[in-house]
């Protein structure tokens, strides 16, 4: 029996999972990053963290945790596995002594360009089914979702759940 037989308005168009097709996606797309990355020794978390210490040298643990929203012992956990690989340096804060400021090593900047290599030819395959136009829509209408979900831009929200190493 249809709705309009069961005395509804008018027939409502079939759902189309929509959030199930971004979750599924997104996944997908996730999956394959880290496979990607992992080929050049790094996770996710990683290429992220340096990104965002990249983006801006000598930046504090703290506020690197509050732009990622998580508390500051999370980043610690973090950066440490980090700077163990001679990625990245800790240096005391000439303003602040209670600071590190977080430095890029040289190693870690030979990382970034191949690091950029692995994300645009991971962007261009996920994004291979859509012409140039098409693209440029999609993004423009997830940016505008994830603002609405109140999400920040470039950040991805798995580092308030993931598991920290065991140390």
């Amino acid at each position: 029996m249809t709705e309009v037989e069961q005395g509804g308005d008018a027939p409502r168009p079939p759902m189309r999972a929509v959030a199930f097709q971004l979750a599924q996606l997104g996944a997908h797309a996730a999956q394959r990053f880290a496979e990607r990355i992992g080929e050049i020794g790094l996770t996710p978390p990683d290429v992220g963290l340096l990104r965002m210490i990249a983006s801006e040298p000598g930046r504090s643990q703290r506020s690197l945790a509050a732009e990622l929203g998580v508390v500051p012992s999370r980043v610690v956990a973090l950066i440490d596995g980090l700077d163990s690989r001679g990625l990245v340096e800790r240096r005391r804060s000439p303003t602040d002594r209670r600071n590190h400021e977080l430095h890029l090593t040289p190693e870690a900047q030979k990382l970034l360009g191949r690091m950029a290599e692995v994300a645009l030819a991971h962007e261009s395959d996920i994004r291979g089914a859509l012409s140039d136009a098409e693209y440029e829509q999609l993004a423009d209408l997830l940016g505008r979702i994830a603002g609405q979900q109140g999400l920040t831009p470039g950040v991805h929200p798995g580092y308030q759940h993931m598991r920290l190493p065991r140390g």
